[in-house]
């Protein structure tokens, strides 16, 4: 065993052994949509149309983490987010009403004397005339109120109690700050120089424009005397849960500026523990498919690839547990797509080996696997950088769970880079090295060529004679795509068009048609109803609150019996707007980001033929999923930003070699080179291909209604990025070679003819 050899094996060891540790000891950070609870976004706003600036936003954020923390919910998380945006994450609250009724309220008190009441034919609207107010009391008579001589930041404590002795019910009690309680002392006292019963001996104590109490002072009361600093109770017939959400507001002070609720996603426990029961069963079935498929390809080697695979999945968790990483529901989806393209660079690198073994049959099969990891690095490193420029976009430019996924899918990149070009290359060394594995061809499973390969040697197919016929197919295809969106429209999800997607589960079946008529004749007539997974009811509807939601459920119910709330997304129209223009930006930074790089690393040719065939793939897959009327929302971009990925991923290697056998032999035309690249990676597509599917078919069965439509979209992705890689891209990358070749200069008359050019399509033909 070479010296590298040792220090790959012993730096195997180490990573797995903390890894192993870290798994054992530490437990995974999960996403509300894993364990269920309430997340909201609120924006927040100086007015109705300017955005708050940083510094508000932060004090907003104080303000709210004290709201929360007073409601008793287990380890919520508040973060800011951008300049005027606040990400509040309650888990295990299923019913946002109570949260959002303490959460979003401004919560601005005040304490106001009493001129009287109001004169007759004054708007009851809450309106300034001369910093004055005027609002109907408990009662509903309207008082004009004087300006605000205390505000709620006087208060240094509020608490709710029940008040039996007095009858008076739940009170809330308040207490005042020295200098605050002297100006309570002062409003008090000036109001009892007014007769008993007058409208002008009361104290009207505001909320947020709503007048919550508005007492008289008592008789006993002396004029200018004034009651007590110390405090003062505030009655006004409330309920526990009023009294105590009045105290809790107040206690937490006002909010600077008014939120508004832009975004709310609800997620019931039983939802999120069947998506982690489903995406580990989809990863175990996938996961040994793949490595039975890769040991069946590649014997020994193969198996010990499969360990390593194992190793690679086992440091992939480690790290997630370990950087503290959130892992949301797409980001689950990505840890397990990320096994199947994990033994991307192991096939890449036992096929470079087969070749090795085939051009020179005596030479070892060390020698031979040392070549094969050399020669393919370079397509390991170029693929595996356009995925994770893939996942950089989605963290940057993606939003809530879909930057989970980014951070789970780049996470997954690195470790299966470790996995393969460390763990497996050290197993295969050290197995190569036995003299038993290298005499006995069949054992080691690269000695020999695989069926694909030799079926190619044998028929040789001459695939790039005409290539513009590929191109005619492609643009097919492209058009049927486009048809199925013009004709059939993309289905938006609420996340790009604003709005409420709820999904109910009831305890006795109702269809869609009685879903359908009783919501209508309890007034949601608008509502979009569809069935979702295990016979749900799916409604969607524009704009619509919490309490709409309750009432709407309340009338499901009628029918349904008990009705239990699985999820529940509100999306508002601005954010809307904004996470689809986000969406497309995403895309078009996609496409000249992977450009750039492709361009960079290779002729300009192969890069626009790349590019060409990744829009191909995704203009497809977006039309597919129009034909299917199947809906486009984040998750949906999260799998197309992966097609993209994965599509370059394909191209490169194809390319890749190109430029190696170009290399080597300028005088051949590229059409030539071509075939024998397409015809030589072939093995690694199909090989690679097969992983990735068993992963995806697996999640698609298993995954449920959350994880199904994002491996449709994956799985015809991967279909037809591996006929583009072949099909399109070097295609026109060819067509682009002829016709940017300089044309040959015309003989002049007194000039001396130039021997005519090559044309790099041709097969010696001369132009």
């Amino acid at each position: 065993m070479t010296r590298a050899t040792t220090v790959r094996a012993v730096l195997a060891v180490a990573v797995l052994l903390v890894s192993v540790y870290i798994t054992l000891t530490m437990s995974p950070r999960l996403g509300l949509d894993l364990q269920g609870g309430t997340r909201m976004v609120l924006q927040a706003k100086d007015s109705a149309t300017v955005e708050a600036d940083r510094e508000t936003t932060d004090r907003t954020l104080e303000v709210l983490r004290q709201r929360v923390d007073s409601l008793g919910v287990a380890e919520p998380v508040l973060t800011r987010s951008g300049e005027d945006r606040i990400i509040v994450e309650l888990p295990d609250v299923q019913d946002p009403r109570q949260a959002a009724a303490v959460i979003g309220r401004t919560a601005q008190l005040s304490f106001h004397e009493v001129l009287g009441a109001a004169p007759p034919g004054t708007d009851t609207a809450p309106e300034a005339r001369e910093k004055r107010l005027i609002l109907p009391d408990e009662q509903g008579t309207r008082l004009d109120l004087g300006p605000a001589r205390l505000s709620g930041a006087g208060v240094k404590d509020a608490s709710a109690f029940f008040e039996a002795q007095q009858a008076t019910g739940w009170t809330v009690k308040l207490d005042f700050h020295k200098d605050a309680g002297k100006d309570w002392t002062k409003l008090t006292g000036e109001a009892a120089c007014h007769p008993a019963g007058d409208e002008r001996r009361r104290v009207a104590i505001v909320l947020d424009e709503k007048v919550i109490s508005s007492p008289q002072v008592d008789p006993s009361v002396g004029c200018q005397a004034g009651l007590p600093s110390g405090g003062t109770q505030i009655t006004g017939s409330f309920t526990a849960k009023e009294a105590r959400d009045l105290a809790l507001l107040i206690k937490g002070g006002a909010l600077p500026v008014p939120v508004e609720i832009v975004e709310q996603r609800t997620v019931g426990p039983t939802l999120g523990a069947a998506a982690i029961d489903a995406s580990a069963q989809a990863a175990l079935i996938g996961a040994a498919a793949t490595a039975l498929f890769i040991t069946f390809v590649y014997r020994l080697f193969g198996a010990l690839a499969a360990v390593a695979l194992a190793a690679y999945g086992v440091i992939s968790y480690a790290a997630l547990v370990g950087l503290g990483v959130t892992l949301t529901l797409p980001g689950l989806a990505g840890f397990v797509l990320a096994i199947g393209m994990a033994v991307d660079a192991n096939v890449l690198v036992f096929e470079r080996a087969r070749e090795e073994c085939q051009d020179r049959p005596t030479r070892s099969l060390r020698s031979a696997l040392t070549t094969g990891f050399q020669k393919a690095f370079s397509a390991v490193a170029d693929s595996n950088i356009t995925t994770l420029l893939a996942a950089g976009l989605l963290f940057f430019l993606g939003s809530g769970p879909v930057k989970g996924f980014g951070v789970t899918l780049a996470i997954g990149v690195i470790a299966s880079m470790f996995s393969a070009l460390v763990i497996a290359r050290a197993l295969t060394e050290i197995a190569a090295g036995s003299r038993f594995v290298s005499d006995y061809r069949g054992v080691n499973g690269i000695a020999r060529p695989g069926s694909v390969r030799t079926w190619l040697t044998r028929k040789d197919p001459q695939l790039f004679r005409k290539p513009v016929r590929w191109l005619v197919i492609s643009t097919v295809l492209v058009a049927v795509a486009v048809a199925g969106i013009v004709v059939r429209g993309v289905d938006l999800g609420v996340e790009f068009t604003g709005g409420r997607l709820v999904e109910y589960s009831t305890s006795r079946p109702v269809d869609v048609e009685t879903a359908r008529s009783t919501l209508a004749d309890a007034g949601f007539g608008d509502a979009e109803i569809t069935t979702a997974g295990d016979g749900d009811i799916s409604v969607r509807t524009g704009k619509l609150d919490n309490d709409g939601e309750h009432a709407l459920r309340t009338a499901l119910a009628t029918e349904g019996g008990q009705t239990t709330k699985v999820r529940d997304e509100l999306i508002g129209p601005s954010l809307g707007d904004e996470l689809r223009r986000n969406a497309l930006i995403a895309l078009g930074v996609a496409v000249l980001v992977q450009l750039a790089y492709l361009a960079a690393r290779f002729r300009w040719t192969f890069a626009v033929g790349s590019v060409v065939a990744m829009v191909h793939d995704v203009v497809i897959v977006v039309g597919a999923f129009a034909w299917l009327g199947r809906p486009v929302d984040g998750i949906f971009l999260a799998a197309l930003l992966t097609v993209i990925g994965y599509s370059v991923n394909d191209s490169v290697v194809v390319f890749d070699r190109v430029r190696e056998l170009w290399a080597g032999n300028r005088k051949t035309p590229l059409a030539t080179i071509a075939r024998r690249a397409v015809l030589q990676t072939v093995p690694r597509t199909v090989n690679t291909g097969m992983g990735a599917l068993f992963i995806l078919v697996a999640l698609a069965v298993l995954g449920g209604d959350s994880l199904a439509d994002f491996a449709l979209a994956l799985l015809i992705g991967i279909v037809v990025g591996t006929w583009s890689s072949v099909f399109t891209a070097v295609p026109g990358a060819l067509v682009l070679e002829r016709t940017t070749t300089a044309p040959p200069p015309v003989p002049g008359k007194n000039r001396r003819a130039r021997a005519p050019r090559r044309d790099p399509l041709d097969n010696g033909a001369r132009v």
